[in-house]
């Protein structure tokens, strides 16, 4: 009999903070598993252990069978693209069997944890500013946001669902980095609503650089903004409803239930705007950056000439000057809005002014000297005044 063994793919962070919750959610899920069911973790990049880590230590108690699923909300390259390279890879070398499952996605389990962030927020609010009717209060949901169209809609479908199943005013969807509309435009839009009371909500697992800036820009709003209530929500983090998704997510490779969504996936078919990117090879471009861990260069804010109190981003715009010392702002969680799919091709350095903000220097300065040509393709839409540009120092 084969010795079957869990997985868990993240996506790592140089925040500790992201890390360290990371780990917490892997050691809830055993409970939910069978008894003899070895759980490993590991980090696609920045943090340790990696996935290969992780890997060897379930093959170090005698599994032979690994059932992998991607720790993560949706899925764009990492998911698609980045871990089954790595997953592929092992499984090759150590004649063992990896199966690999699907990302959380949207799901009554998801909606109903996201619901219930959205439900404290607006609870603490009432209870500690005043009762505001749900009517008059607008709803903004912040997802990550990756250069995957696919993956950006579903956060618009979460959006969806809170406003439709929670009866909001309104309600609108924004993202933290590489798309459109970015957390600051999101917000100025809305506050032209004539809304009372504001509920900002980042639909994230983890904590790190990524929820600062939300929150950082969800200040900066309230500010220009005196008479409108803006509401800092809580992300997933640990949420039961979570930990019983990702049980699910492990349980159902054994029914042959694993679709990862590919029928509107940029890869497999012709998605508006995006047709170039049909049958790109999987591969991923993290290898350089596995393992760097939290203290990696340029990982913090007090480091950075752009930001104040948290990163904007800025960093990620060509000609800002300094962008090769950090990823994602200041490399720091999450550290990369390289948006996958875009613009560096890695052998020319973009002359053209908007910058693509990305760079994806994950603490090296760029120019991938390591032999590997990725074949991205640019972000068809990174001059967009909503999108990375909005944080340029006017």
């Amino acid at each position: 009999m084969a010795k079957i063994g869990v997985m868990i793919c993240g996506h790592g962070s140089r925040s500790q903070a992201a890390v360290d919750e990371f780990a917490v959610l892997a050691k809830a899920l055993p409970p939910l598993l069978p008894p003899d069911w070895p759980v490993e973790y590991g980090y696609l990049e920045f943090a340790n252990p990696v996935i290969r880590d992780g890997l060897d230590r379930l093959r170090a108690q005698g599994v032979d069978h690994v059932l992998a699923v991607p720790g993560m909300l949706f899925a764009a390259m990492h998911a698609k693209n980045d871990i089954p390279t790595v997953l592929n890879t092992y499984a090759r070398q150590h004649g063992i069997t990896v199966q690999y499952g699907r990302e959380l996605g949207v799901n009554p389990r998801m909606v109903a944890a996201a619901g219930a962030r959205v439900r404290a927020a607006v609870d603490a609010a009432n209870a500690e500013r005043g009762e505001v009717p749900l009517h008059e209060t607008a709803l903004v949901v912040i997802g990550r946001g990756a250069s995957d169209p696919d993956a950006n809609s579903n956060v618009s479908k979460i959006t969806r669902l809170l406003w439709e199943g929670m009866g909001f005013g309104w309600a609108e969807t924004g993202y933290s980095g590489v798309t459109f509309p970015l957390v600051e435009p999101c917000l100025d839009h809305v506050a032209k609503l004539g809304y009372r009371r504001v509920i900002v909500f980042p639909y994230f697992l983890f904590t790190g650089i990524l929820i600062d800036r939300i929150y950082g820009f969800t200040d900066r709003a309230a500010a220009k903004h005196p008479g409108i209530d803006f509401v800092k929500a809580g992300y997933l983090n640990d949420h039961p409803e979570v930990i019983a998704t990702f049980a699910e997510r492990v349980t159902e490779i054994l029914d042959g239930d694993t679709a990862m969504n590919c029928g509107m996936c940029k890869y497999r078919t012709q998605v508006l705007g995006f047709e170039a990117e049909v049958g790109l090879p999987q591969e991923s471009h993290h290898h350089h950056v596995e393992g760097q861990g939290a203290s990696a260069p340029g990982s913090n804010v007090s480091d950075c000439t752009l930001c104040d109190t948290f990163c904007t981003g800025e960093c990620r715009l060509a000609d800002a000057g300094h962008h090769h010392h950090h990823g994602d702002g200041h490399g720091h969680s999450h550290g990369h809005d390289h948006d996958h799919g875009h613009g560096h091709d890695h052998g020319h350095d973009h002359g053209h002014g908007h910058g693509h903000h990305h760079h994806h220097d994950h603490g090296h300065a760029h120019g991938h000297a390591h032999g590997h040509d990725h074949h991205h393709h640019p972000y068809p839409h990174a001059d967009h005044p909503l999108g990375p540009e909005s944080v340029r120092r006017k």
